[in-house]
């Protein structure tokens, strides 16, 4: 089959891309901006790509067009597909299909953690041995890639692993299909990790994801399990509105706990109460101990024992863009992190804090942070949650803003922490300011859901710039 597809160059459609490739499809796509990683990445899996939408594309004649939710009525390829009458369908839907039907789908929701959680859950069962496949919106760098096929488990070369992992969004399908991605997938195993007020831009209030997540609840049967985030008021109203599936619920005073942290990241883990292990390992913060734990229960689900899950996540290496180090530059530590949700930014910067130590407060000299941050999501784009974006960034030394581009005045929003935050329209200027207060021992953690204009390697850059300077 030729499958021709629309929006390639999205973390979702362009995994796609290589699971039908791989299952022997040909491939070919299309795309507004086709850059780097994702479009390397599918050229070196021989998928053709095509830069924007021109309607003469149809003279490719593929079998179907898997449109990605990128794209809109007024496309001028879409419209051309539906005058002529051709073939089409949505991302979930050809995945469902083609991919997941017949196997043991492993779907993790929520609003935030979706792919740290996931990237775990596969991990583990590859450490298990079960060689799933998987599909996950970033690349956790214990695979190097996105997405793959389940694969033959080294134990039995005869049969392919009957799993698959799964990034649940609760983002809308299509723009023919209106229901949430996550109602396609049909899991056996359902981790709903949290769940806020997000994507502002499709949803109304929180009570329309809440029924969202309802629909994705019920499709879950009697025979598979819920793993559920037991201090989520959100998650209780959804499961008590109709669950008909065993729930096991993690987070304090639930069924599986997370104890005794301690500094250098590690815990213990009990369930119903009794000791399961100790977790041993680099990752930091409440919300990292908490996709542990979650991914844990899952694995348990599919038969992994929580010994093998514990062990597994001793040698877990996180995803790109986590809390990922970009660069050292005399003294100065830049990271990069997909935070771009108040509370998203909030556990990034806390957990960054307990790593390095307490602010600087004329008493404690401990290690400064410099929060860079770019409200970049189409629900920060809108100002819904500009007013929470202060207390998020509490624990940062400083906050650097790039308000560019926004539909609100960040400066504004930004007042009840002047004294500390400075807003900037234009990302060289904003490079300039942090470098010209960055001294050795400090940490600059750069916050986007995008590519944040190469900020990351500009600072560096920069700052190579600046003590080279200071040296002569």
């Amino acid at each position: 089959m030729h499958i021709h597809i629309l929006g390639i160059c999205g973390t979702f459609m362009g995994g796609i891309a290589v699971l039908a490739k791989a299952a022997g499809h040909k491939v070919t796509g299309c795309d507004a901006n086709v850059y780097p990683p994702m479009s390397t990445q599918l050229v070196a899996q021989g998928v053709e790509l095509i830069e924007g939408f021109d309607p003469s594309q149809t003279a490719l004649n593929p079998d179907i067009y898997v449109i990605g939710n990128v794209v809109s009525r007024g496309n001028p390829l879409m419209e051309e597909i539906l005058n002529r009458g051709l073939p089409y369908i949505s991302g979930p839907q050809w995945l469902a299909e083609n991919v997941l039907q017949g196997k043991w789908v492993l779907a993790v929701a929520g609003t935030h953690g979706k792919t740290t959680t996931s990237s775990m859950l596969a991990w583990i069962l590859e450490y298990a041995g079960l060689a799933p496949g998987f599909l996950i919106g970033g690349v956790p760098q214990n695979f190097a890639v996105s997405a793959r096929l389940p694969q033959a488990p080294a134990q039995d070369h005869k049969s392919i692993s009957p799993f698959f992992v799964i990034e649940a969004d609760e983002y809308d399908t299509a723009f023919f299909d209106k229901r949430s991605k996550f109602v396609h997938y049909r899991p056996r195993t359902a981790v709903l990790n949290n769940l806020e007020y997000d994507h502002a831009d499709i949803f109304e209030d929180l009570a329309a994801i809440e029924k969202q997540f309802h629909h994705l609840v019920r499709t879950v049967p009697q025979a598979g399990l819920v793993v559920s985030n037991g201090k989520e008021a959100s998650l209780q109203r959804v499961i008590a509105k109709g669950c008909w599936t065993p729930v096991e619920k993690f987070g304090s005073d639930t069924d599986w706990q997370a104890v005794n942290p301690q500094s250098d990241g590690s815990f213990d883990v009990t369930f119903a109460g009794k000791l399961q292990g100790h977790v041993a390992w680099d990752l930091l913060g409440e919300h990292n101990r908490m996709n542990a734990l979650a991914s844990i229960a899952a694995a348990r689900h599919v038969g992994v024992s929580v010994e093998v899950a514990i062990e597994a996540l001793a040698e877990f290496k996180n995803v790109k863009r986590r809390m990922e180090i970009r660069g050292v530059v005399n003294g100065v530590t830049v990271y990069d992190d997909f935070a771009h949700h108040p509370t998203a930014i909030s556990t990034t910067v806390a957990g960054l804090r307990s790593k390095v130590g307490k602010a600087s407060d004329g008493v404690n000299n401990g290690a400064r942070i410099l929060a860079v941050l770019e409200p970049r999501s189409n629900t920060m784009k809108l100002g819904v949650m500009k007013n929470a974006l202060p207390a998020s960034l509490a624990e940062a030394d400083l906050v650097f803003c790039y308000g560019a581009n926004l539909g609100w005045d960040a400066a504004e929003a930004m007042a009840p922490i002047q004294h500390k935050a400075s807003v900037y329209e234009d990302l060289e200027t904003m490079v300039t300011a942090i470098v010209s207060v960055a001294k050795p021992g400090d940490y600059i953690l750069a916050m986007s859901n995008g590519g944040f204009g190469g900020v990351h390697q500009k600072i560096l850059d920069a700052l190579q710039v600046k003590f080279s300077q200071e040296v002569l």
